[in-house]
């Protein structure tokens, strides 16, 4: 049997994510493999507040602040070309790929 990849995403701007989920995609369906995904994850966000007045004696004022965490997860053979392509794609610093090898049993 053939491993599989899964490849996690995960970023800040959706837009961003989804270029990259399409690029990735496209690849894999030009070389003639078949793709699962991308799945996506449920949004994490981390909420924060913080009070406006740095001393504390102030009106009792807050600031609210959210961020969005999107993961997406692709699965694909784990074909060895494939996979050196997918090493070339150009990922900016404010996305994370991972990518998990997973052997048939």
């Amino acid at each position: 049997m053939v491993s599989k990849a899964r490849i996690c995403i995960i970023g800040k701007d959706i837009s961003v994510l989804n270029s990259i989920c399409d690029e990735i995609t496209s690849l894999a369906k030009t070389k003639g493999i078949a793709v699962k995904g991308p799945v996506p994850f449920p949004t994490k966000k981390i909420k924060v507040r913080a009070r406006k007045s740095p001393c504390g004696d102030g009106s009792e004022t807050y600031e609210h602040w959210e961020m969005r965490i999107h993961k997406r997860i692709i699965e694909i053979p784990g074909d060895e070309a494939v996979l050196r392509q997918l090493m070339r794609v150009r990922v900016p610093d404010t996305v994370k790929v991972r990518i998990i090898l997973i052997e048939p049993n």
